[in-house]
This record gives C-alpha cells, sequence and structure tokens, in this order.
C-alpha cells in the first residue's frame, strides 16, 4: 500500500517546462492547488493548457520541473498519481454503443471493482447526476449536457481526489453549461479538488476559488476572481437622468465625472463597492437630483487579460503543437 506525503496542496509545480521540437509551450510555471477547492486556468487555444493537463495526469512527460500531485512525486510515482486522479477531456470517453449504465459498469471494471460494489457505485452515480433517463440507452442518444455528465460520472467510478476537467462544457447550450456549473461545485463541496481548464472566463469567475492566466506558455497573474479584477482601474457607476439640468447639476456635485449629453448620463469613477454606491446615493439625496437609472461597471476577467497581454483570453490562436495533443 502506498501512502501520500501529507500536504495542504491537492497539487504543486515548480518550474514546469515544456517544448514540442522548437516551440516552447510551458515555461517555468509554478503553482499550488488547495485540497477541497476549484482552481481554474484560463487562456486562449494554443496556450498551453491541455498540455499541462497531459502532464499533471501522467499522460505526456514535462520536460523539467517538480511535480507533487495529490501527494505523489510524478517523476517517481506516476501509478499512484493516476489510482487518486480522475480526467475528463475535451472529448468525450463515453461509448455510444453501450447504454450510461453499461459505460459506467465498464469503468467500474477498469477499476477493479467487484461485480457487486460495481453496480452499487453505478447507481449511486446515476442518482447524483440524474442520469435515469440514459442508463438503459445507448450514449449514442444523449444529449451533448447529458453526455457530458455521464462522461464526469464515469471519471468518479473511481472516488478520485483530484479531478482534471479539460473544457467541461465546449459546446454546450448556456443551460446545460449551468447545469454542469451545479455538479462542479457539489463536486468541491464533497471535498473533491476541481483542475479546470477553460476559455470561458464567466465560467472560470463563477467556479474558481482561484484563477491563473496562461499566456504564450506562462502564468501572467493569479488569485481570486474579484483580487484580479480589484487590480483593474476602469469601474465605474453610470447615472441617467431624465433631464438635462439634472444631468449638468449632478456633473457639478461629482468632480471627475463625465457627462454625456446625448444620452443624458453621467459616468462616476469607483469600484462599485456598496459604500460606493452609498455615497453617491447621499449626494444626490442632499442634492434633490432626481435619478432615472443606475448602473454598474467593474473590470471583468477578459479586461484583466487584456491589459496583461494586449489581447483577449478567448481569441482564436489555435498552434499546430498544441493540436497535435489534443
Amino acid at each position: 500500500m502506498t501512502t501520500p506525503v501529507l500536504t495542504d496542496h491537492a497539487l504543486s509545480v515548480r518550474n514546469l517546462r515544456k517544448s514540442f521540437g522548437d516551440t516552447l509551450v510551458l515555461d517555468g510555471i509554478d503553482l499550488d492547488i488547495r485540497q477541497g477547492s476549484i482552481f481554474a486556468l484560463i487562456g486562449p487555444n494554443g496556450a498551453g493548457k491541455t498540455t499541462m493537463v497531459q502532464i499533471l495526469s501522467t499522460l505526456i512527460p514535462a520536460d523539467d520541473g517538480q511535480i507533487v500531485v495529490a501527494g505523489f512525486d510524478l517523476a517517481t510515482r506516476p501509478a499512484d498519481i493516476r489510482a487518486a486522479i480522475g480526467v475528463t477531456g475535451q472529448f468525450s470517453a463515453v461509448d455510444d454503443l453501450l447504454t450510461g449504465a453499461e459505460n459506467l459498469l465498464l469503468m467500474a471494471d477498469l477499476h477493479h471493482l467487484d461485480r457487486r460494489e460495481g453496480r452499487q457505485r453505478a447507481a449511486e452515480l446515476i442518482e447524483k447526476f440524474d442520469l435515469a433517463d440514459v442508463a438503459g440507452k445507448p450514449a449514442a442518444t444523449c444529449s451533448g449536457g447529458m453526455r457530458r455528465r455521464l462522461d464526469l460520472a464515469m471519471t468518479l467510478v473511481g472516488r478520485p481526489r483530484l479531478i482534471f476537467l479539460d473544457e467541461p462544457t465546449t459546446g454546450l447550450d448556456p443551460r446545460s453549461r449551468r447545469t454542469m456549473w451545479q455538479v462542479i461545485r457539489g463536486l468541491a463541496e464533497s471535498g473533491v479538488t476541481i483542475f479546470l481548464t477553460t476559455q470561458y472566463l464567466e465560467e472560470a469567475d463563477q467556479l474558481a476559488d482561484r484563477v491563473a492566466m496562461l499566456d504564450r506558455g506562462r502564468i501572467v497573474a493569479q488569485g481570486s476572481a474579484a483580487d484580479l479584477k480589484s487590480r483593474m482601474p476602469g469601474g465605474h457607476i453610470r447615472l441617467r437622468f431624465a433631464a438635462p439640468s439634472d444631468l449638468l447639476s449632478a456633473a457639478a456635485v461629482f468632480a471627475g465625472a463625465v457627462p454625456d449629453e446625448v444620452a443624458l448620463t453621467l459616468r462616476i469613477p469607483g469600484d462599485g463597492g456598496i459604500d460606493s454606491l452609498r455615497g453617491v446615493l447621499d449626494r444626490l439625496d442632499r442634492a434633490a437630483i432626481p435619478v432615472e437609472e443606475l448602473s454598474v461597471h467593474t473590470p471583468d476577467l477578459d479586461d484583466v487579460f487584456l491589459a496583461l497581454t494586449g489581447r483577449d483570453a478567448d481569441e482564436d490562436r489555435v498552434t499546430d503543437t498544441e493540436e497535435t495533443w489534443r
């Protein structure tokens, strides 16, 4: 029986490097991911996200770096890592010719569960992921959202402590995507650590305890979504007025505000927090200036990525090297 090194981190990486030929894909990556958390790695196609997942899940070797996954050193104990993790890739591992239940039982066999335990585990996951409608039907009949849930359920048959989800909602409609978000949150609440890669910045914002931005093989920023957004200037409160006279009166009250006389709006710099809003409303009330509409804009993760890299995180840039390994 193998024993992992006790640590607060589900995954630790130092100086991870990987090249394909003359192309440097990962250039000195450092990461620490807490147990039971949701970590999101974001960046455009070709940034190196899938390559990183493949290295951390023991599918391809790194060129350099120290990597500990689920308490095991990747260089010396890859088999122990494979036993402790689950991986759901961009492309489904579901067998279309088998029913939903048969897919789960196949995974139970691969994990060497006995027949009774395998059937019990399959039944638990069918209930947990609301898969009863497809349990007895060929997987080929599943909708996209149902198929992704089945794929994730198959990953969980072996009760992994750490799950890699590589672009788990790509191609799903908004409703199916939000259903998957609920499933992912539930896994984290049960103590499973989630390593999520995504191009959907809203997904990272909604789900992740911590976000890392990957661009051209390097981590350009990491922290909570709130922390990353708070580093950005440009937050403001937007007021709209019914009459030009009200706009002019408000502009006189707020020094540094930017009026738009055509739209009858006033843009007031601010972080959009409760204290800022309360201060604006109090000053308007004291000056007896009526407001037609109030809205708040705060920088989002795309603003952060754009400021750091000069381009959008969802920019469609797929390199031949990265595509080869997907």
